[in-house]
């Protein structure tokens, strides 16, 4: 599968000298419901069609945009973009864990409930190494009022970069379990607020639920479902603290779709309400 986002990076290198407009997500305006907000930096790139977006714009606030074939998106570290996902197109998207770089290419057809062709993969990221340089810069960059030309050298430098850590050869099945299981973690953070499953997990990672469950009990400190409701909480708490949402909004926007269950929860892992935990900032 690496060999897969290696071509596409290479084909996208070599065939566009340029980005035709790149746009960069922001969070000074509270984002509408079921935007993609996580505390990694992601990449957007438009491969084809027309990816339609809700972005922030520092005069109109939310705004909607039409972003093109050979158009970038960088989103910052809890930016946040909303996809329409209703027209046809093809986004190659590159998301910046903390210990994984996650690859994953998405196409749709408008009017066609679901995507006709995903496919992921993931890689233990380099920390110290260039990376660490690049998304600082960009993330630097994003907040200033004069981007060009510097945000399309630093994409084409994060581009070249992830196109290098794929060159890297094929790891041990060990390695690949770790890998799997870290993309795993990122589409988790991805989609904390979505109603995601055991069964829907594995089938977008085209495993079988057992094996998900196992994959969690050997690599990781938690179960699956104990992990998801970390994440979910871990983001009510920043919800909590950046925003003024209603709690039911709060429950809504992580995945809770029962407000009692999401105190429940809320307090057995931290101790305190949802109310409590927000006066107590």
């Amino acid at each position: 599968m690496g060999k897969v986002f290696h071509d596409l990076i290479d084909t996208l290198l070599s065939e566009r000298e340029h980005f035709n407009r790149i746009w960069f997500a922001g969070d000074q305006v509270t984002p509408p419901p079921f935007s993609y907000q996580v505390n990694f930096p992601r990449l957007e790139l438009v491969i084809s069609g027309e990816y339609i977006n809700e972005l922030e714009d520092p005069e109109l606030g939310i705004t909607e945009v039409k972003i093109m074939a050979g158009d970038a998106i960088y989103i910052p570290p809890n930016s946040w973009n909303k996809p329409n996902w209703d027209t046809d197109c093809s986004v190659l998207s590159l998301l910046f864990g903390r210990r994984q770089l996650g690859f994953s290419l998405v196409s749709k057809t408008k009017d066609q409930t679901n995507f006709h062709d995903i496919q992921k993969h993931s890689i233990q990221t380099r920390t110290g190494h260039a990376i660490d340089h690049i998304l600082s810069a960009l993330n630097a960059l994003s907040k200033e009022p004069l981007q060009q030309p510097m945000d399309e050298h630093l994409l084409l430098a994060l581009m070249s970069y992830c196109q290098s850590m794929l060159s890297v050869p094929a790891s041990s099945a060990k390695k690949r379990s770790e890998d799997l299981y870290q993309g795993i973690c990122i589409y988790i953070q991805e989609n904390f607020h979505r109603a995601i499953s055991r069964d829907s997990i594995a089938t977008r990672f085209n495993i079988s639920p057992n094996h998900l469950s196992r994959l969690f009990r050997q690599q990781g400190h938690m179960r699956l479902a104990d992990y998801i409701t970390w994440v979910r909480i871990e983001r009510a708490k920043f919800m909590l603290k950046k925003y003024t949402f209603r709690l039911h909004e709060v429950a809504t926007r992580c995945g809770f779709q029962d407000v009692n269950y999401f105190f429940r929860v809320f307090k057995n892992k931290t101790g305190l309400t949802p109310s409590e935990y927000r006066s107590s900032l």
